[in-house]
């Protein structure tokens, strides 16, 4: 009993003054009048499989139709931002349909979800492979100044491209950033970038080649 008296009035004062703070602040957030509103959400996802990839349009931003306190959706606009988190994990190969709700947004508290536009978000996946392709170097300036190509290397000849096995089945070579040879008399060697021409595939690392030409008289 005595244990019981201790633990209600020590530091009474202290806790008395801290349910009237306590009680304070609810009277004024139940007080705040109740607003609807619609902000941008970035859609992010996790646990996507290594070996897949997206290759259907993306969509990064969905809309969302809020309610709560007047002062929790001012908040949306001082850094606070609503996020919208789709889980891929377990997903294969085809088309993906993941809904926008209450489970997968994140919203301050005291905010909640009235809907979402689009409700439903769809991808496509496919697995991702390498491939290893030759360079094609590309030439400017051909034959402008009396001499033409007689030969050309690259180096590397070859590169590891990365992407969808369906974009990656429609490459056949890779090509350089153009080389203006209108200058070149005799020999010379340039440094430039290779590039692959569908978005959906990358180099496996940013490649730099070397083109070597020889130019002979017309």
């Amino acid at each position: 009993m005595n244990r019981l008296r201790h633990l209600i009035f020590n530091n009474f004062g202290w806790k008395v003054l801290s349910l009237a703070i306590a009680v304070m602040i609810w009277a004024l957030v139940a007080s705040e009048p109740e607003l609807s509103t619609f902000t941008n959400a970035r859609l992010e996802y996790r646990n996507l499989p290594e070996d897949l990839e997206i290759v259907s349009n993306v969509v990064s931003t969905v809309s969302l139709e809020l309610r709560g306190p007047s002062g929790a959706l001012r908040g949306l606009g001082d850094g606070v931002r609503a996020e919208a988190v789709l889980d891929m994990s377990g997903i294969g190969p085809g088309e993906h349909t993941f809904a926008i709700g209450q489970p997968n947004v994140k919203l301050p508290r005291g905010v909640r979800l009235v809907r979402a536009f689009p409700s439903e978000v769809r991808f496509d996946f496919e697995w991702s492979r390498e491939k290893t392709v030759p360079v094609e170097a590309r030439f400017k300036g051909l034959g402008a100044n009396g001499y033409t190509l007689e030969s050309s290397t690259v180096t590397p000849p070859e590169v590891t491209i990365v992407g969808p096995v369906n974009h990656l089945a429609g490459i056949s070579t890779v090509v350089t950033d153009p080389v203006d040879v209108s200058n070149v008399v005799g020999s010379s060697e340039f440094r430039v970038n290779a590039f692959v021409q569908d978005s959906f595939v990358r180099l496996k690392s940013p490649t730099a080649v070397v083109v070597r030409v020889v130019m002979k008289r017309k």
